[in-house]
């Protein structure tokens, strides 16, 4: 029987989430990959087990991850039965819907229905009685913004989450859904986008916005698909996932192009006596909005690795001008490429 490690909150660093009550680990982990019904459960327990052991209290799920789509709610699910239930109150279970999920034309978007309905199932493949935070997974373009807000609050009033959260939203599309849980009283607090340095584009209008609007972030994608880790130092490995991977930007061609960059990052790294990816890592938290960042792990000692990036989150002012530097040399990253 799993006991989590009594030491467990002696190192981690804890971050208010905006002018709300509640705090993120500043590392969390994300189970979009590697949680699946293709991946075996003892290892999926193995990394759940060791993030808990190193302090890490906020855990991420989608309706559809996978795969299949579902499976790594379920799995959790499991995982939280026979071995996480007696600390569920020291977790931050998050999940969250609007991409495709089911056939027809309810398991996907936002309109009341399908919010409502995956949030259920998500409940019911977790075992949870809620989710600490429930997210809008992207904003759908045919359903009224007080519709998807609606849905939300409803989760919220019915007892079936404690927060609210948007995701892959815009700065416009934040700031008028943020009007609309104000007036209605709803708790939404949190977004959550794509952050690390290869894509910043949220520098310059949404977390301005989520400032000025007192709402937090948890970035995902904090290594870009592990690009700024040490996987891709020396070209791109035949069993990596840039040659499995249908993420456009992980093409091996794209990759090719960032290759330059990667090895510059990495020897600043190390002067900082870190790894790449500890690196990058402090460097999206610098972020004063950034209340946590997500990893993913295919092995517990990923885990480790990464959660050694807060042993040393300052950066001087000559490091930063580097790393800037540096990132101005790198070719743009078409994000769409195939």
């Amino acid at each position: 029987m799993y006991q989590a490690a009594t030491d467990r909150y002696q190192t981690m660093q804890y971050n208010r989430v905006g002018d709300s009550g509640l705090k993120l680990s500043a590392i969390g982990l994300g189970l979009w990959n590697n949680f699946g019904s293709v991946d075996p459960l003892a290892n999926q327990k193995a990394i759940i087990h060791q993030a808990f052991d190193l302090g890490i209290t906020y855990f991420d799920l989608a309706n559809n991850y996978g795969p299949e789509p579902g499976s790594a709610e379920t799995n959790f699910g499991q995982i939280m039965a026979h071995d996480m239930k007696p600390y569920r109150d020291e977790m931050v279970i998050a999940s969250k819907a609007g991409y495709v999920m089911w056939p027809g034309p309810y398991g996907n978007w936002g309109s009341r229905k399908s919010i409502i309905a995956s949030a259920d199932q998500s409940l019911q493949r977790t075992g949870l009685d809620y989710f600490d935070i429930f997210y809008s997974h992207r904003p759908d373009p045919e359903t009224p913004s007080e519709e998807t807000a609606l849905a939300l609050d409803q989760l919220v009033r019915s007892g079936k989450a404690l927060y609210i959260g948007l995701s892959n939203y815009s700065s416009v599309q934040v700031k008028k859904m943020a009007a609309i849980f104000k007036e209605m009283k709803t708790p939404f607090i949190i977004d959550q986008p794509r952050y690390n340095m290869f894509n910043r584009q949220i520098e310059t209008d949404l977390l301005p916005e989520l400032a000025a609007e007192h709402k937090g972030a948890v970035g995902f994608s904090s290594l870009c698909q592990g690009l700024l880790t040490n996987k891709y130092l020396n070209g791109v490995p035949e069993n990596s996932r840039a040659n499995k991977s249908t993420i456009p930007f992980l093409h091996p061609a794209q990759v090719e192009q960032t290759l330059a960059t990667v090895r510059a990052l990495n020897e600043l790294a190390q002067t900082r006596s870190q790894s790449l990816a500890q690196m990058a890592l402090a460097w999206n938290l610098r972020q004063p909005t950034m209340a946590s960042v997500l990893i993913g792990a295919s092995r517990p000692a990923q885990v480790v690795n990464n959660v050694q990036a807060l042993d040393h989150l300052d950066f001087t002012d000559d490091e930063l001008a580097k790393i800037e530097t540096i990132l101005a040399a790198q070719t743009p990253i078409d994000w769409q490429a195939k």
